[in-house]
């Protein structure tokens, strides 16, 4: 599969992108979607934000205390920059809507990179899969970008109107935005909800599973969502022993590499490290640890300034 792709971005451009899955937990203790409305403000915000962060929505779900999408984007940044964008209008939803403040600061939002085609499938598949989590059938659930896949909503577009059609009051109480949507190709549906293959890149989902549905759908079937959960969700909010980082950190040194940690190059390690920085939550000390390298030498690898020495503090 190719897993970089062109791809034509909302601000026009036609730049190489690639995958990242992007998730917000409410970690238990937010409720993001109390009813139908807030299920469908948060698919527009999706949408929105991708626009505004010049990414390409892939495919998505909404479920009761989280949201996970796979973007296509230039950047790591690029991607955070869009999960950091669905967090702040998702607060400003609730702000508008409840005149609640602060229900999002116990929410995390993290996008990894999706670095392998098992990695890619396995992402595909698991975002979708996710409607299991809100009790429902994924076949039927109208809240994530599934129907979008292998034309399964084509037939079902009734009674359909252009968002760029809408007026600026309609465009503000449906999309829930003032952004000017006249160059978007997304559609509304009868009950004014977007219409999933209207506004996901299924191109890319289909090519991942060589445009074979049915390989798309025993993928979901056969997926270990603990393992998923683990990879996804928990191991870049959890902090890990230093044993268990260290496993993890050598199984992507061997899918990256085909290398045991301990024989990475500086610079294959230059390369590692940043990666494994944002996709866990982790420490500079562990990673100099784990990789063998000074303190100040991960600083540097990651872009930070380097450690005030103790006499420097007490200077200062």
């Amino acid at each position: 599969m190719k897993r970089v792709v062109l791809r034509r971005l909302p601000d026009g451009s036609f730049r190489n992108v690639q995958p990242f899955h992007v998730s917000m937990e409410g970690l238990e203790r937010t409720i993001l979607c109390r009813d139908e409305e807030d299920y469908d403000a948060m698919v527009k915000i999706l949408c929105v934000s991708a626009r505004r962060k010049n990414v390409v929505l892939v495919i998505y779900a909404v479920v009761s205390n989280h949201c996970h999408a796979v973007v296509l984007a230039r950047y790591q940044q690029d991607a955070d920059d869009y999960g950091g964008e669905v967090k702040r209008m998702t607060a400003m939803w609730f702000s508008r809507k409840y005149g609640e403040s602060g229900v999002l600061k116990g929410t995390d939002v993290k996008a990894i990179c999706l670095d392998s085609d098992w990695y890619v499938r396995s992402a595909l598949a698991y975002v979708p899969r996710n409607a299991l989590d809100n009790g429902c059938n994924v076949n039927e659930y109208p809240w994530s970008g599934y129907r979008a896949m292998f034309s399964q909503d084509v037939s079902k577009r009734v009674n359909v109107r252009p968002v760029s059609s809408l007026h600026r009051d309609e465009m503000r109480r449906i999309m829930h935005t003032a952004d000017k949507l006249k160059d978007v190709p997304w559609l509304l549906d009868d009950s004014g909800r977007l219409i999933p293959s209207s506004i996901c890149d299924s191109a890319y989902l289909e090519q991942a599973f060589g445009n074979d549905q049915s390989f798309f759908l025993r993928t979901i079937g056969s997926l270990n969502p603990a393992e998923m959960n683990q990879k996804l969700i928990d191991n870049p909010r959890k902090r890990l022993t230093d044993s268990e980082f260290y496993k993890h950190t050598a199984a992507v040194s061997l899918r990256w590499f085909k290398a045991e940690l301990s024989r990475l190059s500086l610079e294959q390690k230059a390369r590692l490290i940043p990666y494994i920085s944002r996709t866990m939550k982790t420490s500079v000390p562990q990673l100099a640890r784990t990789f063998g390298l000074d303190r100040d030498v991960i600083r540097k690898m990651l872009g930070r300034p380097p450690e005030k020495k103790k006499e420097e503090a007490v200077n200062g």
